[in-house]
Parts: C-alpha cells; structure tokens; sequence
C-alpha cells in the first residue's frame, strides 16, 4: 500500500461542483480584485475566529509582515520569535526592520517556552528594545495564551499571533487568533483551510489595525490613487475567496476528521516505547495540521516507512539560528537544545481528511514492524 503525506484530491472531489460554480462565477462576472467574495469571506473568516474584522492578503508570510507594520514594528525594535517554527515568523520581523529573538520551545507541546520567554525579557527588554511577541500555534496545538497574554501585559508587549497552522484550534474554548492584537492565518493549499495557491489573513478586534492593514496591503491608499503611505500589493484574489468560503463551510468537519485520526494514531502506538507522541491538553482543542512524533530512530524510521510506501515530513529539519539566513544574529550550536534536540527527532505522520482506517492502519501496522532498537 501506498500512503500520501497529504492527499488533497480527496476533499477536492468532494467540494468539486461547488469550486467549478465558484470559477464560472468568476468568469462571468470578471471580478478579480477586491471583490465580493473576497468581502464576504474576510466576514465569515472573522465570525469563525471570534474577531470584528478580517482582511485578506497574499500569504501568510504578509499576513504576519503587515500585522507587524500595522502595531507599529519598525527598525531598531526587537521581536520574540520561536525558534522551532517555519522560517516565515522570523522573516515577517526581518522584513520590517526589526530583530527577531529566538527563544527555546517547550519539551511539553513544541510551543514557546514561556518561563524562558520570562528570562529573556527580564535580561534583553529594555536592551534590545522588545517591542512585540509572536506566540506560533504550532501544527495545530494553541500556546498557552493566558500566560502570552498576562507577560505581555507585564512587560508591555503587543502581540501578534502566529495561527497559519492553527484554523479552528482553541485555548479554553476561545478561538485562535482572537487573543492578540491581530493574528495572521495561512491559506497554503496544505493547511486545514487551504485555496488553490497562496493565500492569508489577518484578523484583529481593532479597528485601528484594521484600517492600516487595509491600506497597507493595498498601495497605501484609502481611496483609489489617493496613496497616504508606502504600501504593497498584498490582496487576496476574489476567486481564492470564493474557494475558501465553500472549503469553511466544511472545516470543522475536516477538523473532526483530523481529531480522529490522530487519536487512532494515539492510541495505536501508546504502547511503543520507542515513540514519543504529542500530548494535549484537556483546556486546548488540537486541529492537528500535523501529528509529530518523536524518535532516536527518525532518520531510520522515515527510511523504512519510505521503503514501505509511506510518505512523511520534518517540521522542522534545521531549527531558525541555525540556518544560514540568520547567521548574523550570531547564534551557535547549543544556544536553544530543546529545539536542536527536536530537530534530530521529529517524524511528521500522514493526517489529511479522507485519509481512510486502511491507511492509517497500515502507517501504525509499518512503523511497528519497523526493527527497533532498544
């Protein structure tokens, strides 16, 4: 048998007469840019986050780019980073003349550490001008937000929540993405919400960030050729809205799809001593973008599930000081070991929406024939 990391055919055929209604749609209306559907999807995405406003843009990369402009990050700031997410957080910072601040992910959920999140601001706060803090809700698990939120408060922060893996995730039943001043989302066709290319948004309860973001991602203008400030062109297509709208009616179902899957996967390979599963909190609903085990044997395991017709990933091989983009930040081997640690060990298991108890019987069914060394 052969199993795909991610089969999107599946989810595709189910919703295929309502996307080709979308594109005809388009060809007859010839509404391409900023238009209607892109304004009722910015709505609707915002009534499922729990957030008065929403504004599409380009990607997710944008998404967290402009949120950063919009509070107001600039050259000679400072921004807190994880160091054990995709390298687009830490662009974002880059991208608007800030500094990222890498700290060490948790052993406990692969999010930020907080008690060394602490440590940094009480070292480096007044030093490297901290300005901001960009909490990741990484493959689908949410941070523990009341801990973001009270050490922002206590040192000042603004925050902007990284959700591009986290559509539908919640922290005590409060939406992802709501907790912030604003927060990006990801569109990329794999994520639980994806369109047909690149996509993002931002959401935000303030209208202030709103209206600049609205600007921003728009040549800067609020009316047509009258351009108040430097902006880009960062807009999300009218007809990857109208794709989304018809993929949100179905995302929680595609959600619970997910869930399922993962808690199979759980209680499948509980009793493998070789593997360590990712753990969930009972005040966290998990979306599971991705289901990331742990193991000594990574680089072995992938090999032989490979061998096998199994198809996996790595999120993430290289943790973000040690690339070589960052160089000049001056980072060395050692400098986050929870993260280097991860790196060596992490395995990125096939979970999609269709995927059926055949496939992912037979991932469980490989990975425990797989000859383990103890």
């Amino acid at each position: 048998m052969k199993v795909k990391f991610v089969d999107l055919t599946r989810q595709n055929k189910i919703i295929e007469k309502e996307i080709l209604n979308v594109w005809n749609k388009q060809i007859t209306n010839c509404d391409f840019i900023l238009g209607k559907e892109v304004e009722l999807f910015e709505k609707e995405f915002a009534s499922f986050c729990g957030t008065k406003y929403a504004v599409g843009v380009n990607s997710g990369t944008d998404a967290l780019f402009l949120s950063l402009k919009a509070i107001g990050i600039k050259e000679g700031d400072s921004v807190i980073v994880p160091v054990n997410t995709f390298i687009a957080t830490a662009f974002a910072v880059v991208y608007t003349g800030a500094k990222p601040i890498f700290v060490d992910c948790s052993e406990e959920d692969f999010n930020l550490d907080l008690s060394q999140v602490e440590d940094v601001l009480k070292k480096y706060k007044n030093k490297f001008n901290i300005k901001a803090i960009i909490p990741v809700h990484l493959y689908g698990q949410c941070c523990n937000m009341d801990e973001v939120v009270n050490l922002a408060k206590k040192y000042e922060l603004l925050i902007v929540e990284d959700a591009c893996q986290a559509h539908g995730a919640k922290f005590k039943n409060k939406p992802a993405g709501s907790f912030g001043e604003c927060a990006a989302f990801s569109f990329y066709p794999s994520k639980n919400l994806g369109c047909f290319g690149d996509g993002g948004i931002v959401v935000t309860n303030n209208e202030s960030i709103y209206n600049k973001i609205c600007m921003l991602h728009n040549y800067g203008q609020k009316e047509k050729y009258i351009h108040l400030e430097l902006g880009y062109n960062s807009r999300l297509d009218n007809l990857q809205a109208g794709i989304l709208r018809v993929k949100l009616k179905y995302l929680e179902q595609w959600n619970q799809q997910r869930i399922e899957l993962a808690n199979y996967y759980i209680e499948k390979l509980s009793s493998n001593k070789n593997i360590v599963l990712p753990k969930v909190k009972n005040d966290k609903k998990h979306i599971w973008h991705l289901f990331v085990i742990r193991t000594k044997q990574r680089d072995k395991l992938r090999k032989y599930l490979a061998e096998n017709g199994v198809e996996t990933g790595i999120h993430y091989p290289v943790p973000l000081h040690l690339t070589p983009s960052f160089k000049w930040l001056v980072y060395k081997p050692g400098d986050f070991p929870i993260a280097e640690k991860f790196s060596n060990e992490i395995l990125s298991l096939p979970i999609f929406p269709g995927m059926t108890k055949d496939e992912i019987g037979y991932v469980i069914e490989v990975i425990q024939k797989f000859p383990w060394k103890n």
